[in-house]
């Protein structure tokens, strides 16, 4: 699996100022419905159910919120760059600038985390979010996001 089969350039955005999750998660969800065609509103529910389950801020400020729907034929994604980091309740009390959301089909199981295991790797890698961070351009942030991961030659 590849970043670019779950994410269209169209769901790449940066967002200079959100107040709190809540409207991080609207932001999420309007952009899932504008680039996938999503109701807005389940995908904002589906979102704020899963992370009553627990904070989805993974560290270092990353957050990979995301969320099983109905009606969903596949895994698509979204990602967001804050320019103002926001305070998520992350699991090392950071706040978080950069945003991967991920919606799955209801009963897409492996591949939910297969899907959400690629987009953590992806995150994980310092260079690529010093790459995300320093550029404001959401077709560069998507090539970031998106170019093959071959191995690098010494």
């Amino acid at each position: 699996m590849d970043i670019s089969k779950i994410l269209n350039p169209e769901a790449v955005r940066v967002v200079s100022q959100l107040t709190s999750k809540k409207r991080l998660f609207q932001e999420l969800g309007e952009m899932a419905a504008q680039a996938y065609k999503l109701n807005a509103s389940i995908a904002i529910d589906g979102l704020q159910e899963r992370e009553s389950l627990g904070p989805t801020g993974v560290g270092h400020g990353i957050a990979l919120p995301h969320a099983r729907l109905e009606d969903l034929s596949g895994i698509v994604g979204v990602f967001v760059r804050l320019e103002k980091p926001l305070d998520y309740d992350s699991v090392d009390r950071q706040p978080v600038d950069l945003v991967f959301g991920l919606f799955a089909p209801k009963d897409s199981g492996v591949e939910h985390l297969k899907a959400l295991a690629l987009v953590s790797r992806t995150m994980r890698d310092s260079g690529i979010c010093t790459k995300l961070r320093a550029n404001t351009d959401p077709a560069k942030l998507f090539a970031i996001l998106t170019e093959s991961r071959a191995p690098q030659a010494a």
